[in-house]
């Protein structure tokens, strides 16, 4: 039960009504240790008005008006001077002496913790004004015992009448939280379970009902992002079975086109002029068709598995992926330059970044290829606090407008042409998994420059 939030709201109703119940009970008992002595004077005074009547009284009536008093004698302070009107033997000196007159608050409330908190039956003195213009000061003696005793039985009333109005407050405020608070929100939960057994079911999503502006703003924010994964759900499940018909049309086209390839061969061995010209140009076309259904059943097939994180030194990768590209130079005028610091280490997987690399690295080189200038290709690494950064910055023409808007999609080749546009999405995703992201830094007639960001918090997670 306490683990649930109406029985914690319950324990809490209770502690804070008993705790503003205690706020209230010291100054309850400090008024009644006022009115209590405020009490005693009266009777003293009244007791002393019989003597005020007759002159003498016997000693077993001025001991029966100071019984029923409860003091052992009164002085009364009339016209200037100090009468003391009864007296009977005190038991012991008067410890303490207060004075109801000008008493503050504060005053009271200290005097009143102070008697609940000492025991035994001392004598004190009390001060008070007469009543009724019954004189100027009037003073007795008294017994703190018996106060000391009704303080205690009125306390202890007291807090039993505070136990049972915190406890009949709490149930009524715990059966009202669980009516207007946690029955919603397990209607709402009841709701997301539900949705979540079965998220195409369109009937499955929360209608928003409730009255309470706080739990309606959550339905309503809980009814969007249904509405939204359901749709995401259907394109997803669109875009699945759209993949698999490209794949098979992809697969079929592939075979067609070997059998085209073969063909252009054996045309390629005629000794026709014309066709000589042409073939190359066929062939050519068959090639790229050939490689874009190649990469196309690749990337539907391909699901990269995760990094294995590994400590190494990303010189040595940089290194292995700039000779592979030299070699894939050719004849083209195109130098290549390394600024990596030969002691930086990083956390990644080898395999992954090598491709990851060899991706932006190739796209340099054939865009500066395809300009037909000689251009510079440098890779460069660095270590900041956050995350390691590896740059790739070409002399190339820069991308178009067009190409920055689909860079990182597939199949969105819009920079060169016989590309299938997969490069860059396949090192952006192979980034992701390592945690950290593929971004263009700049790019424009001068050239062009990518940085890889691979976070550092990595290193501390794979350990």
């Amino acid at each position: 039960m306490f683990n649930s939030l109406s029985g914690r709201f319950l324990v809490l109703t209770i502690a804070f009504v008993m705790l503003a119940e205690v706020l209230i009970f010291v100054p309850s008992v400090a008024r009644f240790r006022e009115d209590y002595l405020l009490d005693r004077l009266e009777r003293a005074q009244i007791a002393s008005l019989v003597l005020l009547a007759s002159d003498m009284i016997d000693e077993g009536l001025e001991g029966e008006l100071l019984e029923n008093a409860e003091v052992y004698n009164v002085v009364l302070l009339r016209d200037e001077a100090r009468e003391l009107m009864l007296s009977s033997p005190v038991p012991s000196p008067a410890v303490a002496t207060f004075d109801l007159r000008n008493a503050t608050a504060a005053v009271l409330i200290r005097d009143a913790l102070h008697r609940l908190i000492t025991p035994g039956d001392e004598v004190i003195r009390v001060i008070g004004d007469p009543v009724r213009m019954g004189g100027i000061e009037i003073e007795v003696t008294m017994a703190a015992g018996p106060l000391r005793e009704a303080m205690l039985d009125y306390g202890q009333r007291i807090l039993l009448l505070s136990l049972v109005i915190s406890v009949i407050t709490s149930i009524f405020l715990f059966l009202a939280v669980r009516s207007l608070m946690v029955r919603p929100i397990k209607n709402v939960v009841r709701d997301m379970t539900s949705y979540c057994e079965a998220p195409e079911d369109a009937r499955r999503i929360i209608a928003p009902t409730s009255k309470v502006r706080e739990l309606r703003e959550a339905e309503q924010a809980l009814y969007d992002l249904e509405t939204q994964v359901s749709a995401a759900l259907k394109q997803k499940e669109r875009l699945a079975q759209l993949g698999g018909a490209v794949a098979r049309i992809s697969h079929d086209l592939r075979n067609i086109l070997t059998t085209a390839q073969l063909f252009a061969d054996r045309v390629e061995m005629s000794e026709d002029p014309g066709v000589q010209r042409a073939v190359p140009k066929l062939i050519g076309s068959i090639n790229r068709a050939v490689n874009l259904t190649e990469s196309t059943l690749a990337f539907g097939r391909a699901e990269e598995p995760a990094p294995r994180l590994t400590r190494l030194q990303l010189a040595e990768v940089v290194t292995d992926v700039v000779e592979s590209e030299r070699l894939a130079t050719g004849d083209h005028d195109i130098s290549y330059g390394e600024d990596v610091p030969v002691g930086l280490m990083l956390r990644a997987d080898p395999e992954q970044l090598y491709r990851i690399l060899r991706n932006l690295v190739r796209n340099a080189r054939q865009a500066i290829e395809a300009s037909g200038k000689p251009g510079e290709i440098a890779v460069a690494g660095r270590e900041e606090p956050a995350a390691w950064v590896i740059t790739v910055t070409d002399t190339g023409p820069g991308l178009p407008k067009k190409a920055q808007d689909t860079l990182f999609q597939p199949f969105s080749a819009g920079s060169q042409k016989g590309g299938t546009g997969l490069g860059l999405a396949i090192a952006a995703e192979l980034a992701r998994g390592h945690g950290g992201r593929l971004e263009l830094a700049r790019t424009g007639p001068d050239g062009t420059q990518f940085a890889v960001y691979l976070p550092r918090g990595l290193e501390s997670g794979a350990a």
